[in-house]
């Protein structure tokens, strides 16, 4: 009677646990009580500040160092592209099989600074030191 039960046992656990695992309705991605409660399938739109940044580094970062000769020698290759009148230019575009150095955004960092010089009277330094200073005092 024992083996019995037992053998019952395990037969029913082994269908309900083999069952379970195939059955559409179990599964996470076509639940549908649980994309009621969680939708995973809703596409997330970036933030401002991921927006600023994409932005910032479209926009300035790039162009201020992919013309430099420097940088296009130690970090780019150069790419025949193909233009839509037929004609061929070429380009520099950053190396895809290369690890990320920090003398690599140093070298960068130089470049954009180069490219972009910075103007004392209308920096947050300047600003700074102008501002009165609040709650001093001179010890004797």
């Amino acid at each position: 009677m024992k083996q019995l039960i037992l053998k019952h046992c395990i037969t029913l656990s082994f269908t309900l646990f083999t069952s379970c695992s195939t059955s559409q309705n179990i599964s996470p991605t076509n639940n549908s009580a649980l994309d009621k409660v969680s939708n995973s399938s809703i596409k997330t739109k970036n933030g401002a500040l991921q927006t600023l940044l994409d932005d910032f580094l479209k926009n300035e970062w790039i162009p201020s160092f992919s013309k430099d000769k420097k940088i296009q020698t130690k970090y780019m290759e150069e790419v025949e592209m193909k233009e839509n009148n037929g004609t061929i230019s070429k380009k520099y575009v950053e190396k895809k099989d290369k690890p990320f150095t920090l003398q690599e955004y140093v070298d960068k960092r130089e470049a954009y600074i180069k490219a972009h010089p910075s103007d004392y009277n209308r920096s947050n330094v300047h600003k700074l030191e102008m501002m009165p200073v609040i709650g001093t005092t001179k010890r004797r």
